[in-house]
């Protein structure tokens, strides 16, 4: 893609990957992609805010060239220091060997631990401001959003708050950067939801007090290190991001989460039974087969919803993997004060259930109803289970 001026003398210089299979090694964007989002400024003093992944390099620096010769870049501001956002940091020293580095104490020490850098570094203070001609930048500290050397660059006279992994999302940009210039923003709505659930949830205090932190500052765009800028309305990102972070500590909507697995047909059986209970109580069910669907898919709907009903068949006296994968996964990401239900098959002997219990008493989940059954189930047990779920869906709502 070609560099995209955001206003006056400041240019989108991302890239976007189609390629990489797992983000994080761990999340599923295969389908997806993501966009790295780097930008520049190009006053009187040249300026990188944010890099890209080392696997782009050479249409990151094609980026760049667009706009000006690497040998007039003054500072390059690292707000984060993943290496989705630093990769190509050797290579860019190497082609401009004096450029200073601006970022904070901790991201110093990182740059010595990730990449032997020491030389050239400027740590900035919260609130530090920098003049670089017609435009000042104020640099502002957001620890633990996600990583705790993180901070927020805010460039005063055209408004524009850079905020790296705050307000970014999964999807690769498909032409246009801009939020009012795309149709299909839902897509991008819902990929910034399993971003925030899948990559920042666990810190949703520092996600908040971050907004907290920035509220007051007169902002026209809002651009992140991933997925679309916004500009049109900078506020809606915020907003998601901050109602997403409160169902932390907040109930969060009245519809139900239904993860199942099934090795022979029992369970699944059952889970038929259970929906249509749901169903007829009018409560929202969204069904993940827990075997084929990734866990990364399934956070969104778990971090948003209030129930969650687990069809869990005992696999060797325990509990089947895949569902204790994604029990485990969402104990990881601190998903919380949720009400939930149990209902599975067993053979010889019980244990789903045991293990479900350990796993999810640390988040506080309510355990209100279970429902085990032996071998297959028979007319009047699907029909109790089609009651089970009607109860369930009762008690969400």
């Amino acid at each position: 893609m070609a560099a995209v001026e955001l206003k006056h003398d400041i240019y989108w210089i991302g890239v976007n990957d189609r390629t990489t299979d797992l983000f994080e090694g761990i999340w599923p964007i295969s389908k997806e992609g993501v966009s790295y989002n780097s930008y520049l400024i190009n006053d009187e003093k040249k300026v990188i805010i944010d890099l890209a992944k080392s696997l782009k390099s050479d249409s990151y620096f094609d980026q760049i060239d667009q706009i000006l010769d690497l040998s007039q870049l003054d500072y390059v501001v690292i707000n984060h220091m993943e290496p989705d956002h630093t990769g190509v940091i050797h290579l860019l020293r190497k082609l401009a060997p004096d450029i200073t580095i601006l970022c904070t104490p901790k991201a110093k020490k990182m740059l010595g631990d990730f990449y032997q850098l020491s030389m050239n570094i400027h740590e900035v203070e919260d609130g530090e401001e920098l003049n670089i001609g017609e435009k000042t930048l104020k640099f502002i500290y957001a620890p633990f959003v996600h990583w705790p050397e993180t901070m927020f660059t805010y460039e005063k006279s055209e408004k524009v708050l850079f905020t790296c992994d705050a307000f970014g999302g999964f999807g690769a940009l498909n032409g246009p950067i801009f939020d009012d210039e795309n149709i299909d923003i839902d897509f991008y709505q819902k990929e910034s939801l399993r971003y925030f659930v899948n990559i920042v949830s666990k810190f949703t205090r520092p996600v908040l007090n971050a907004i907290e932190k920035v509220k007051d500052l007169p902002v026209d765009i809002i651009a992140p290190s991933h997925g679309l800028v916004w500009r049109k309305n900078p506020g809606l990102i915020v907003e998601l991001y901050k109602k997403w972070s409160e169902y932390a500590f907040n109930p969060s909507e009245a519809g139900i989460t239904l993860i199942y697995g099934s090795m022979y047909g029992n369970t699944e059986v059952m889970m038929n039974a259970v929906a249509q209970g749901i169903a007829r109580e009018g409560v929202p069910v969204s069904i993940f087969d827990a075997a084929r669907t990734h866990p990364s898919y399934i956070l969104p709907s778990l971090w948003t919803q209030k129930g969650v009903l687990i069809g869990a068949p005992t696999y060797e006296a325990s509990l089947f993997p895949p569902i204790a994968q994604v029990l485990e996964i969402a104990a990881l990401k601190r998903v919380m004060n949720k009400k939930t239900a149990m209902f599975g098959s067993y053979g010889w002997s019980k244990g789903a259930l045991a293990e479900i219990r350990k796993i999810i008493e640390p988040l506080k989940w309510e355990m209100e109803m279970t429902y085990e059954f032996q071998g297959g189930p028979d007319k009047e047990m699907l029909k109790r289970g089609e009651e089970f779920g009607a109860e369930f869906a009762r008690l969400v709502k």
